[in-house]
């Protein structure tokens, strides 16, 4: 595993190899040891996965806040997706700045988001699957989220949305 810090600290891409023969690949996802020896303490406690049919789908901007922040490693396992962090940390040099990275099964390339950093994304393709690995339990109540398109952020989507669902519609602007 190769790591590769982004412009906003926390934030991190990963590159596997997968070992491949003629039968096909295996891939190793996550190593605790090589995340230990990257300097990265993430340890998952749930795998989930977002499957997204349509071309264009966007989900996001979501967060936990404290004290349920979460860490997210996510990877795309079908098709290929826009990938976005946005650094929401007060006191932080890059608050209210976005890293957005591409992710697909092709590449096979991961990003983790820290606590404290909202998630969003765009598919590129049809039939899009996202894997999440998640270092917190789900907790509703600290469930938070703001516009994909709030000016506040200026992120420089690919494409415009074809499909958002009507709660991330709705969020409203971040306003601080």
């Amino acid at each position: 595993m190769r790591f590769e810090p982004t412009a906003i600290a926390g934030v991190v891409q990963i590159h596997a190899a997968p070992a491949e023969d003629s039968r096909g690949a295996f891939l190793r996802t996550w190593c605790r040891d090589s995340f230990a020896a990257a300097g990265i303490d993430f340890a998952p406690i749930q795998i989930s996965l977002s499957e997204n049919r349509a071309l264009h789908t966007l989900r996001g901007m979501h967060w936990q806040a404290a004290p349920a922040e979460e860490r997210k490693l996510i990877r795309c396992v079908r098709g290929a997706v826009y990938d976005v962090a946005l650094d929401l940390r007060d006191g932080s040099p890059t608050r209210l700045r976005s890293v957005g990275v591409t992710l697909s099964a092709a590449t096979r390339k991961a990003i983790l988001i820290p606590g404290g950093c909202a998630h969003g994304f765009l598919t590129l393709t049809e039939d899009a699957v996202l894997e999440y690995m998640i270092d917190a339990p789900y907790a509703p109540e600290h469930a938070r989220g703001a516009r994909w398109d709030d000016p506040a952020f200026g992120i420089a989507w690919p494409a415009a949305p074809a499909v958002i669902g009507d709660r991330d519609r709705s969020w409203p602007d971040f306003g601080g």
